[in-house]
């Protein structure tokens, strides 16, 4: 990134808290189903009782705890309910603590969009679309695109575009992003200037875990990595690190 350009004072991006979604995949590959058992549409989706006290964990951490990232002026959610619930009950939890925040969404911040995938478990994409789970395997997770759906360089270009508007109307101010496992690792491969592989081993070996934090501190014209995938907020609560909610993980070995 251009050093030049102004930034944002910090940058706190957050998984959204368990959702009941999650949930319903894990227990859908615990019983090696083809289909995640969930009504809602995937924006829908809610959070989990212990969702939302996580989500009320993370405010209390950044309010109380001065090693936590200062407090955030402004906080930028996805639309997607889990996401935007997650947001809301950390605005909820600061504004009680006598903090002054701005909520906003950005639907540049929504979950990826797997396509036909949606609502599959690996084994489920497998029996049903052998043909795409093979040109998957072949193409990689980073450019492959699902028929419908979207690649993670799709994601990409939806981070560059957001970061610049960070930039142009929030340029020395306290940021928090609530948003979703491939969103933020899509933040950390243009922040931290990485590539295909780099950012798949950290998706592959430091999968981000409900409510965990990711902090950047801005420092000369510029957004450096504090901490990565941090569970501080949580411990207390109940950490769940249960597996990436963008797409069907066991498609292929590296996802």
């Amino acid at each position: 990134m251009n050093a030049a350009l102004p930034q944002p004072a910090g940058l706190v991006l957050v998984r959204h808290g368990q959702s009941t979604g999650n949930l319903a995949d894990a227990h859908a590959r615990s019983t090696h189903a083809e289909v995640v058992d969930v009504a809602e549409r995937d924006a829908d989706v809610p959070l989990s009782p212990l969702g939302r006290a996580q989500a009320e964990a993370v405010a209390r951490w950044l309010s109380q705890d001065p090693a936590a990232p200062p407090v955030p002026e402004v906080l930028v959610s996805s639309p997607y309910l889990r996401a935007h619930d997650t947001a809301r009950a950390i605005a909820h939890e600061l504004r009680a603590a006598g903090h002054d925040v701005e909520l906003r969404t950005d639907e540049r911040l929504r979950e990826r969009d797997l396509g036909w995938w949606d609502g599959l478990t690996g084994l489920g994409v497998r029996a049903r679309f052998p043909e795409e789970a093979e040109r998957r395997r072949r193409i990689g997770k980073f450019y492959y695109r699902p028929p419908g759906g979207e690649s993670w360089c799709d994601v990409a270009l939806r981070v560059r575009s957001l970061l610049a508007s960070l930039r142009e109307e929030h340029a020395g101010r306290q940021v928090l992003l609530a948003s979703h496992q491939a969103v933020v690792m899509n933040f950390r491969l243009v922040l931290e200037d990485l590539d295909e592989e780099s950012v798949l081993r950290l998706d592959a070996e430091q999968p981000l875990a409900n409510c965990s934090v990711t902090a950047y501190r801005g420092e000369a014209g510029r957004l450096l990595l504090d901490r990565a995938g941090d569970t501080t907020a949580v411990r207390d609560v109940r950490v769940t690190d249960d597996p990436v909610d963008d797409e069907p993980r066991d498609v292929q070995p590296q996802g």
